[in-house]
Formats: structure tokens, C-alpha cells, sequence
């Protein structure tokens, strides 16, 4: 007779069945094989020169970012005694840690490999990186001053024994390590210096006319080594790095009493730099006692310790570009490419009359995000713009858009601003530009708690008499103008009304903490993004068993959520043929028999980074949504995120063009097969070679220059016009209780006082210009009588 638990644990089966993980894989080795792609690239002989050493150190970046956020939070949940299993892949925590580190030589050997080759071809060129053992005398000389002048009175070694403990070594830092021999009987001593960051790690040395030679701040010090501990002898020397785990939840930490939320972000960032190592980078060769004193300081097994025989951190790799030979730039880099002018608008003419006539799309980095950044420019002068609100995730650090936004406040408009200051690894310039924003008089609030804004969305508002009209400009990407050039990304502009409205009433529910909000025709997550896909994605399996066309496109970073998956797979097997480009993680396998044979999964790496989503229903696409939000639960269900229609002729067409010749690419374009690998796009016999990016380069050159004076109507391609539908939501379920997150943090300070000739805000037409006049007459008063503004 079977007992309690046996009846509970077959009752559990009958109620939930079981996964089945024939047509899925695990996340993190599908990122892995991605980063792997990347490096591909390095690899690509049709790139040019730097470009592949770019790629090289694009390859190590991406690594980083993966080691210390992926492994990181893995390596926490390893430690539980009942550890959190994939749904994906059935693996545990700790296997999933122990998979990655399986195939982590394998990558770093074809880096390190790659890395040399390129390095040593640039160096035949005359690009040379000077090395401590092949200096020249003249070289050595000019080492030698340059590190007394400039790097000794900087640096602080230190001496490591029982009396001096080992020291923090901060996240992603440099470090110079070797063991000392001393004059004494004292054993275990070890010596360290700190790359000082505060130095240009570039230093260009003397090289004949027509090269570029340079020497790594690095190596000065290495080559100076011996002068550097007093009596103590250097006997091996390493250059060391630590990747630290960065996953803290920021909102798990708690915001203290009378601490603002900014201050508690700082206090984050501050405690991020000493969470617990993962893994050890050492270049050079370090004595096994010396390699050992600094794992077991770092609490570090064996397999978590990589060594190689090139520099750590190859990010000064950007900052050598500008320096390469004029003669040699045209060889060894891309053809430069500037962003643009869109067809279908007349920068001589207001943007807000155009995008009223008809909606505009604008696709970066090939169309210059000039459109934008003027209208909402053009908003903070305008008397008839009431308001400005946005979202912001992460900025430039040089913003023209922030700024635009302080004039607006400083001219009266009313500026509201929702700051993500939890943009992993933009939390810093976030803040700083928060505190800016907020000085200039806009209203700064924070995303709810558990909850990132990972939207992009913008509403300008103006009063035309006693009318109110809305331009909302809603993203795939940032508002960023430097990712702009380089990310390849959607933006839409319309006045259309019910677009508006559910903008307005997005903002007002992001104010008042409410994540329940009902839209007509917005897809927003944590609650409205999921079921907008699913019923896409029903509609067509009911075409497919109904014996119709049917299919389904997406194209995306990354997809993990397993309910969405599981869809898919569904939708495979009712017949309806899906297309997807996904450029990282695809936890889902195609062309598995019986499962996802209908399914086709591409991936595109090249010069720019592919980072548009869109999700397309019907044979004809009459279902167009553009979006923020990838295929992941934590978008799906842990963010906010907004799915937007394409609902304007044009704009669809383009967008079915741009997809149409992404999925025609076969140079950059790599296939997944039913085990989970990349392979080249196979070309059929006589076919020509089709590059997307370069393809759409070209249109964008091609398109600027056919641009009529002034515009027209918009130029549509020449495409079958279909008729837009949106996925209408469904009805609304009985009232439940909203999900237990904090209201935003609301910020506002008084606005400064209004700098000289910025004057129009006092035309401006509406409610409350005669009382703020009558109040700059006042303060003008004052000064005069007591000589003080304040």
C-alpha cells in the first residue's frame, strides 16, 4: 500500500506533467556558443585588420559581463542545500556552474590564439605593442625615464606577509604580483602594485615616421620591477585580474531610513566591489607557492584560475584606433559610416507638423536619431508644449537629449523623467544624471520595487487652444545618441490617439506604482506583454489546424521564457512555420523531429549589434508589434516593458523590408541546428553573396541621396499593402489585488532660477504664465532693493 508521501508525489505528477527537454537547452551554454560566434568574427579574414582585434576584446568583454553576473548569481545558489533546477535543461545549479567551467579552456585557448595572430600581423604593419623582453636599448631607456617621471611617484607597492594582510582587490582591477626573497628567514611573502587607473594604460613610445608603437602602463612597471620593494627581490612576476560576482539585487538589500534611493544605489555600487570572487585571470608565470597564496586568499579552487600569455583587459584595444597611421586606416578599419537623414522627413521643416501628418520610423544606426533628438529640442522652445515625460535606462554620458530635457524644465514645461537607476553597470551615470535632471527643476521618480523599466517610451504633450494633442515616440533600444551609432534599433513617432492614450495612462500608473494597468493597444509587461504573445501566437496555430497559411516571426536578443517556448513548439507542430532571428541565447532547438520542425532560427553578429525586436503574425505580417522586451521571463514577467503596433502602411512596409533582407542574409547570418551549435547560412548553387548590414548601408546612403526637396509624401517600398490589426487584449478578469511592490521614489526639487534670454516660457499659452511672471517681477524687485536673488 503506498504511503502518504508516494500519494502526494503521484498526485503532483498528475497535476503538473513532465517537462519535456528534448527541444531545449540550457541558457548559459547557449550563451556561451553565442560569445564563441562573436569571436567567430576575429577569425573572418573579409574583416578588416582592427577590426577583428576589436571583436577579440568585444569576445572578453562579453565574457566578463557573463562571469560575473551568470556564474556569479550560479555560484550563490550552488551553496543551497536544495538548489533551483533549470527548467530548461534539468540541471542544478552547481552542474550548471561545472558545465560552464568545462568549456571555458577551450574558448580562452582560441582567444588567447587569435589574439596573437592578429597582434603579430598589425605588428608587420607598423601598429606594434612593445614587449619588456624585445625592447631596444632606445626603447628601454625612454621605459626607464617615463617610470621614474611619471609611474613611481604614483604607484603603492605593497608586501604581503603574516604581519600585513592580503588586500581587497577591487572588481576587474589590474594588479602586478610576484613573490619576494628577502634578507630574512621570513617565508611566504608576496608583493603587489595596483595598475593605477587614474593613467592613461596607453603609453605611445618613440617609433620612424608612418608607425605607431606603444608600451602597456603594465609593463613599464613590469620592466621596472626590481626597483620597486626596497631590499626584497622579485622572483616571478604576474599580471593578476579578479572578476568578482556583481548579481546583488539591489531591491533586496533594503533602502534605509531617511536614505534617499540615490544614496542607496551608491551604497550598492560600493558593496558590489567586494562581493566574492569567481574566477582569477593571471598573465605571465607565477610560482606554484605564489599562485597558491593568492587562491587560497581568495578563497578560489583550482579550475576557477585561468592563465594566459596576452594582456588582461583589452579594452585600451578603442583607444588605439585613433591612433593608427592615416595611410593604414583604410585597410585596417570599416569604411566609416555616418547615420543618414530619414527619406520620409524634411529636417528644414518642424518635426511635430510632419510626425502629425503621419507616423515616422526611423531604424538606427543606418537613419541618424537627429529626428528625435530635435523634436523633443524643438518641444522645450515650443510655447504649445505643456509636457515632457520619458523613460530613461541608460544615457550617454554626453546626453543632448538630457539636455534638452533641462531646458524644457528651466522654460516651465512640465518635465517628468522615470530614471532606471538599477541599469546594471550604468547605475553610476544614471544617478549622476538623475541629480542633474533634478536640479534643473524636472520631476525624477525611480521604477517600482522588484521591477526595472526596461521601456522606451517618450509623450510630448501641447495645448492647441483648448485641444490637447500627444506625439509619443516609443523604442526598441536606449535613448543613448552613442549606442544609436552602433546598436541597430527601432523608434517610432505618432500622434495616433489611442497609441496616446495608452501612453498617458502607462505614465500615470508608472506615478502611482500600479503595474495592473489596461491598454487597448500597448503590450505591457509584467502583466499585458505575455498574453499579447500568446494569443498571436494562438491565432495562428487555429489558421494552421484550420488548414490556412499561417507563421509566425520573430526577432529578438535572447529567448528563455519556457511558457513562450513551449508555444513555439506548439505552433510547430499545428503546422505554423516560424522564423527567428535571435541573436544570443536561444534556450529553444530547432528542427527537432515530431517537436520543431517548423521552427528556423537564425542569428546575425556583425559591424553593428542587432538589437530590434519584433514579432510579426501572419503570413502577410497584418500583426506588427515592435518592442523593448526579449523572449526572458525577467522581461516578460519581472520588468516593465512595452510592445508596441506598427499600425501606419509605410512604416509596416518598411519594417517588412528590413526583416525580408535580414532573413536573406547568408554571410553574417549563422543557422541552429536541432543540437544546439551555430553553422553558416549554406548558399544555394549561383546564389550571391547577401551581407544585411551592408545591404542596408547602402540603401541608407542610396535612400538620402534619391531624398526629394522638400518631402512630399512619404516614399513607401514597393511592397503589398495589407491591412494592420492589432491583438485586442481580453476581457478584463475580475478585480484582483495589485502585486505588493513600493510606489516609486518621487524627487523634486524647486526649479533654479531661469538663466538670462531664456525668456519663452513667459509666452507660453497656458494656466499659471501670468502668476509665473508676476513672480520673475518679483524676484526682480527684490534684488533691487537688498541686492540678493534669493
Amino acid at each position: 500500500m503506498p504511503s502518504k508521501i508516494e500519494k502526494k508525489q503521484a498526485a503532483a505528477k498528475l497535476r503538473k506533467p513532465p517537462r519535456d527537454f528534448s527541444y531545449t537547452q540550457n541558457r548559459e551554454l547557449s550563451w556561451l556558443r553565442f560569445d564563441n560566434r562573436v569571436l567567430d568574427e576575429a577569425f573572418d579574414e573579409t574583416v578588416p585588420l582592427f577590426e577583428r582585434l576589436k571583436f577579440v576584446s568585444i569576445f572578453e568583454s562579453n565574457l566578463d559581463e557573463f562571469l560575473m553576473v551568470r556564474v556569479g548569481g550560479l555560484s550563490d545558489l550552488a551553496e543551497l542545500k536544495k538548489q533551483p533546477v533549470d527548467n530548461k535543461s534539468n540541471m542544478t545549479a552547481s552542474e550548471q556552474v561545472d558545465a560552464v567551467m568545462a568549456e571555458m579552456p577551450g574558448l580562452l585557448t582560441r582567444w588567447e590564439s587569435i589574439f596573437k595572430s592578429i597582434e603579430g600581423k598589425l605588428d608587420t604593419l607598423g601598429v606594434h605593442r612593445a614587449r619588456i623582453d624585445s625592447l631596444t636599448p632606445e626603447e628601454r631607456t625612454f621605459v626607464t625615464r617615463y617610470f621614474q617621471a611619471y609611474v613611481s611617484p604614483v604607484i603603492s607597492p605593497l608586501v604581503i606577509d603574516p604581519r600585513h594582510p592580503f588586500p581587497n582587490l577591487r572588481n576587474g582591477a589590474l594588479y602586478l604580483a610576484c613573490g619576494l626573497d628577502g634578507a630574512t628567514d621570513e617565508e611566504s611573502l608576496l608583493g603587489l602594485i595596483e595598475i593605477p587607473a587614474s593613467m592613461n594604460r596607453v603609453v605611445e613610445i618613440p617609433s620612424p615616421t608612418g608607425t605607431y608603437s606603444y608600451i602597456l602602463l603594465e609593463d613599464v612597471i613590469l620592466a621596472c620591477l626590481d626597483s620597486c620593494f626596497g631590499s626584497y627581490r622579485p622572483l616571478d612576476r604576474a599580471l593578476i585580474r579578479v572578476t568578482r560576482n556583481a548579481d546583488i539585487d539591489p531591491d533586496g538589500e533594503g533602502v534605509e531610513e531617511e536614505e534617499d534611493y540615490r544614496q542607496h544605489m551608491k551604497r550598492i555600487l560600493k558593496k558590489r566591489l567586494r562581493l566574492q570572487p569567481v574566477v582569477l585571470a593571471v598573465s605571465g608565470s607565477l610560482e606554484k607557492a605564489t599562485l597558491k597564496t593568492i587562491r587560497k586568499a581568495l578563497e578560489l579552487s583550482r579550475r576557477s584560475v585561468f592563465t594566459c600569455d596576452i594582456p588582461l583587459d583589452l579594452g585600451y584595444v578603442f583607444g588605439i584606433e585613433g591612433k593608427i597611421p592615416e595611410h593604414l586606416r583604410n585597410e585596417l578599419l570599416f569604411t566609416p559610416f555616418r547615420p543618414q537623414p530619414n527619406p520620409n522627413i524634411d529636417m528644414t521643416r518642424s518635426i511635430r507638423e510632419q510626425v502629425l501628418q503621419h507616423d515616422k520610423l526611423l531604424f538606427y544606426p543606418y537613419e541618424a536619431m537627429n529626428p528625435f533628438l530635435d523634436l523633443v529640442h524643438e518641444a522645450a522652445y515650443d510655447p504649445e508644449c505643456i509636457s515632457l515625460r520619458i523613460t530613461l535606462y541608460r544615457v550617454a554620458k554626453q546626453s543632448r537629449l538630457c539636455e534638452s530635457l533641462i531646458d524644457a524644465a528651466e522654460n516651465g514645461k512640465e518635465v517628468t523623467v522615470l530614471m532606471e537607476l538599477r541599469a546594471r553597470f550604468d547605475e553610476q551615470n544614471n544617478i549622476e544624471w538623475a541629480e542633474r535632471l533634478e536640479e534643473a527643476g524636472c520631476t525624477v521618480i525611480y521604477g517600482s520595487e522588484g521591477f526595472k523599466c526596461h521601456s522606451k517610451i517618450c509623450q510630448l504633450t501641447y495645448r492647441e487652444g483648448m485641444a490637447l494633442t500627444r506625439l509619443t515616440l516609443l523604442g526598441t533600444g536606449n535613448f543613448n545618441e552613442k549606442t544609436a551609432k552602433l546598436y541597430s534599433d527601432f523608434m517610432l513617432m505618432t500622434a495616433h490617439p489611442g497609441i496616446g492614450e495608452d501612453a498617458n495612462l502607462f505614465f500615470r500608473n508608472l506615478s502611482l506604482g500600479n503595474l495592473r494597468g489596461d491598454y487597448r493597444f500597448l503590450g505591457v509587461a509584467p502583466v499585458g506583454l505575455k498574453p499579447l504573445i500568446m494569443r498571436g501566437l494562438d491565432r495562428e496555430i487555429q489558421r494552421a489546424l484550420a488548414g490556412e497559411p499561417a507563421r509566425v516571426f520573430f526577432k529578438l536578443n535572447s529567448l528563455t521564457d519556457r511558457e513562450v517556448i513551449d508555444k513555439i513548439a506548439e505552433a510547430s507542430c499545428a503546422g505554423v512555420r516560424v522564423d527567428m532571428i535571435i541573436r544570443g541565447i536561444s534556450c529553444l532547438k530547432p528542427g527537432v523531429p515530431g517537436k520543431t520542425e517548423n521552427v528556423h532560427v537564425r542569428s546575425i553578429v556583425g559591424r553593428f549589434l542587432e538589437h530590434a525586436r519584433v514579432y510579426a503574425f501572419g503570413v502577410d505580417s497584418d500583426m506588427i508589434y515592435l518592442s523593448s522586451a526579449d523572449m526572458m521571463t525577467r522581461n516578460t514577467e519581472h520588468r516593465v516593458e512595452i510592445a508596441f503596433p506598427v499600425l501606419d502602411p509605410t512604416c509596416r512596409a518598411l519594417v517588412h523590408e528590413y526583416m525580408g533582407m535580414q532573413l536573406r542574409d547568408n554571410v553574417k547570418a549563422r543557422s541552429l541546428t536541432s543540437d544546439g551549435t551555430w553553422v553558416p547560412v549554406e548558399r544555394a548553387e549561383g546564389e550571391k553573396p547577401f551581407n544585411s548590414q551592408e545591404a542596408l548601408l547602402e540603401r541608407a546612403y542610396r535612400n538620402a541621396e534619391a531624398a526629394p526637396e522638400p518631402e512630399p509624401q512619404p516614399i513607401a517600398p514597393k511592397v503589398q499593402e495589407v491591412q494592420a490589426t492589432v491583438i485586442e487584449p481580453e476581457p478584463a478578469p475580475e478585480p484582483q489585488p495589485e502585486p505588493q511592490v513600493a510606489k516609486p521614489s518621487s524627487e523634486t526639487s524647486a526649479r533654479r532660477e531661469k538663466p538670462a534670454g531664456k525668456t519663452k516660457a513667459i509666452e507660453r499659452h497656458r494656466p499659471g504664465r501670468v502668476r509665473m511672471g508676476l513672480g520673475l517681477i518679483g524676484l526682480g524687485l527684490k534684488t533691487l532693493i537688498t541686492g540678493k536673488t534669493k
